[in-house]
C-alpha cells in the first residue's frame, strides 16, 4: 500500500505516468518538463495557468528543476522497476508471457512455446494476438467467420452460406477477399500518394512564390525608399531655390523703394525750404521787401508749384506701380516646374512604371455618335450623327481607341467619368473588329473592359463572360489603370482614400495594346489623364 501512495505522489498528472526531468511551477505543483511545457504551448494566447489549481501567471512561468524529486524517483524506480507491457498473454500460463497467436477454435492466446504443440488442422484458425473473440465468431451461429459475401459485403460462417440467409451468394475465402481489397486499397493508396506529392509540390511552389513575394517586397521597400529620400532632398533644394528667388524679389524691390523714398525725401526737404521762405516773407511788414523776394527766386515758376506737383506725382506713381509687388507669377513657375520635374522623374524611376500623361483620343476610330474635345482627351457621348469621315479605323458603336499602343513594359494613367449614364474602360488589341456586337469592348477576346451599365451596376468583362463587381460602387469618379505587359496583368483601381483595388486581368498579351474607351447614352463622358 505504502508503495502504491508513494507511486501516486511521484506520478505527472498530465501523462499519468512516473516523473520524467521533473519541474516545479511557483505555485508548488510539479511536472514531466515535456509535459508542462506542451501545455504552457497551448495556453500563450489566453494566458497561463497551473493545470491543478488553476492559478495564473501574467507571463509564462520559469520551470524549477525539482532535484529532490528527482533524486526521489531515481531512488524509486531502482527498487520498484517498471514492468514491461506485456500486451496480451499467453492463455496457459500464470505471469505475464506474450503470445504469438490466437487461435479462434479454441479461444485461446498461444505463445511460441505453446503454438508449436497446437493442432495444425484448418479448423484451428490462428490470427494475430486478439482478445476480441467476439468479432471472429458469427453472431446467428456461433461459428468462425472465414468466407466472405460480395453481395452483401459481409464476413460470414459456414453455415451462413449453406442454410443461412447468405445461402447462394457469391462467396469466397477470407484470404482470398482481403487479399483483393488490399490490392483495391493499394491502388488507391497509390493514387493518394500521387495526390500527396502534387500537393507537397504545391506547397514547395507556393512557398517558393511567397520567398519571391518576400523578395520583391523587400526590393520595393527599398526602392520605395530611396525613391521618397530622394523627392524629399529634391523638394528641399526646390524650396531652397523658391525662397532664394522670393527674398532676390524682396530684396531688388526694397532697393527700389529705398531709392524712391531718397528721392522723396530730397523732394520733402526742398519743399520745406520753399514753405519756410514762403513762411518768412508772410511774416514780413515791408511791401518792398516782399515783392523783392519773388525777383530773388531761382526761376520765374518758382512759386508756381501746382502744376510740376501733379507732374511729379503722377511720376512718383507711375513709380510705385513699376515697384509692383513680389513677381509672384515668376515664383509660381519655377515652383511648378520645379514640382513637375520631380514628379517626372519619380513617375519614371517608381518600380519602372512610366506614368503615361500624354495618351490622346485616335479621332479616326471615333464612332459617329460620340464627340471628341478640342485637347482629344475627353469622349463624350451626343446622339447626334458627327458625320465624321468613313475611315476603316472607325467604330460603329459609340467607342474610341487611344492614339497610342502598349507593347512592352510597365504603364499607368488615369481616368475620370461621368457620374450617371453607362461607360466601359480598358485595352484592346488594334485588330479589334469595328463593326457588329462583336466589337463592343469586352464581348471579345481582343478586349478587356471595366464599366458602369445603365443600372448603377459596375462589372468587369472579357471574351463575352461578365462577372458583375459587389455592389459597393466606387467612392470617386477618378479611377488608374495600371498595365505591365509582360507580366500579362491589367488592373483598375478607385482612387479614393484609402486607394481601393476594383480587379486584375491576367492574359498572354501577343499584339500591341491601345486604351479603348466607350460612351452609351445620355451625358456618359470619359477623360484620359
Amino acid at each position: 500500500m505504502a508503495s502504491a501512495d508513494l507511486r501516486d505522489e511521484l506520478t505527472c498528472s498530465i501523462c499519468l505516468n512516473i516523473y520524467t526531468d521533473p519541474v516545479t511551477l511557483t505555485c508548488g505543483h510539479s511536472y514531466c518538463r515535456v509535459c508542462i511545457d506542451n501545455v504552457l504551448d497551448t495556453q500563450g494566447v489566453r494566458g497561463y495557468s497551473c493545470p491543478e489549481c488553476r492559478h495564473l501567471f501574467n507571463t509564462r512561468p520559469d520551470l524549477h528543476r525539482a532535484l529532490r524529486l528527482r533524486n526521489i524517483v531515481e531512488s524509486f524506480l531502482s527498487t520498484h522497476p517498471e514492468q514491461e507491457e506485456v500486451g496480451i498473454s499467453c492463455t496457459y500460463y500464470d505471469s505475464p508471457v506474450p503470445a504469438a497467436k490466437t487461435c479462434l477454435l479454441c479461444e485461446a492466446s498461444l505463445c511460441n512455446k505453446h503454438l508449436k504443440k497446437h493442432s495444425q488442422s484448418a479448423e484451428h484458425v490462428l490470427t494475430e494476438p486478439t482478445t476480441s473473440l467476439g468479432d471472429r465468431k458469427c453472431s446467428v451461429h456461433k461459428e468462425i467467420l472465414k468466407y466472405y459475401c460480395s453481395e452483401d459485403a459481409a464476413c460470414i460462417c459456414v453455415s451462413c452460406s449453406l442454410t443461412g440467409e447468405h445461402r447462394g451468394h457469391a462467396v469466397e475465402n477470407l484470404n482470398e477477399a482481403s487479399e483483393k481489397k488490399k490490392e483495391k486499397l493499394r491502388n488507391i493508396l497509390q493514387k493518394l500518394t500521387l495526390k500527396r506529392e502534387e500537393a507537397e509540390k504545391r506547397v514547395q511552389s507556393l512557398q517558393e512564390l511567397r520567398r519571391e513575394v518576400s523578395d520583391k517586397a523587400a526590393g520595393v521597400t527599398e526602392e520605395v525608399t530611396a525613391l521618397i529620400r530622394g523627392i524629399k532632398e529634391q523638394l528641399e533644394a526646390l524650396e531652397q531655390r523658391v525662397l532664394s528667388e522670393i527674398s532676390r524679389q524682396e530684396e531688388q524691390v526694397s532697393l527700389r523703394v529705398l531709392d524712391l523714398i531718397r528721392q522723396l525725401e530730397i523732394k520733402k526737404d526742398d519743399l520745406s525750404r520753399k514753405m519756410g521762405h514762403i513762411e518768412e516773407l508772410c511774416n514780413m511788414t515791408d511791401p518792398l521787401t516782399v515783392l523783392q523776394g519773388r525777383r530773388e527766386s531761382d526761376s520765374a515758376d518758382y512759386w508756381d508749384t501746382e502744376e510740376g506737383d501733379n507732374e511729379d506725382r503722377e511720376r512718383d506713381d507711375n513709380k510705385v506701380r513699376a515697384l509692383g509687388d513680389l513677381d509672384v507669377g515668376l515664383i509660381s513657375a519655377t515652383l511648378h516646374s520645379g514640382l513637375a520635374g520631380i514628379v517626372t522623374q519619380a513617375s519614371d524611376m517608381l518600380l519602372g512604371v512610366n506614368m503615361t500623361s500624354d495618351m490622346l483620343l485616335w479621332v479616326n476610330t471615333a464612332a459617329n455618335d460620340v464627340t471628341v474635345s478640342g485637347d482629344v482627351k475627353t469622349v463624350s457621348w451626343s446622339g447626334i450623327n458627327q458625320r465624321h469621315p468613313e475611315t476603316p479605323e472607325r467604330f460603329q458603336s459609340s467607342q474610341i481607341l487611344s492614339s497610342r499602343s502598349f507593347s512592352s513594359g510597365r504603364h499607368y494613367w488615369e481616368v475620370e467619368s461621368s457620374e450617371s449614364e453607362g461607360w466601359a474602360v480598358g485595352m484592346a488589341y488594334r485588330s479589334i473588329d469595328r463593326k457588329g456586337d462583336q466589337s463592343e469592348i469586352g464581348n471579345n477576346n481582343k478586349s478587356w473592359g471595366w464599366g458602369r451599365s445603365w443600372y448603377n451596376q459596375y462589372y468587369v468583362i472579357h471574351d463575352s463572360k461578365v462577372i458583375q463587381l459587389p455592389p459597393r460602387p466606387p467612392s470617386s469618379r477618378r479611377f488608374g489603370i495600371f498595365l505591365d505587359y509582360e507580366a500579362g496583368r491589367m488592373s483598375f483601381y478607385d482612387l479614393c482614400d484609402p486607394i481601393r483595388h476594383l480587379h486584375t486581368f491576367t492574359a498572354t498579351f501577343t499584339e500591341p495594346l491601345h486604351a479603348i474607351f466607350g460612351v452609351y447614352g445620355g451625358n456618359a463622358w470619359l477623360r484620359m489623364y
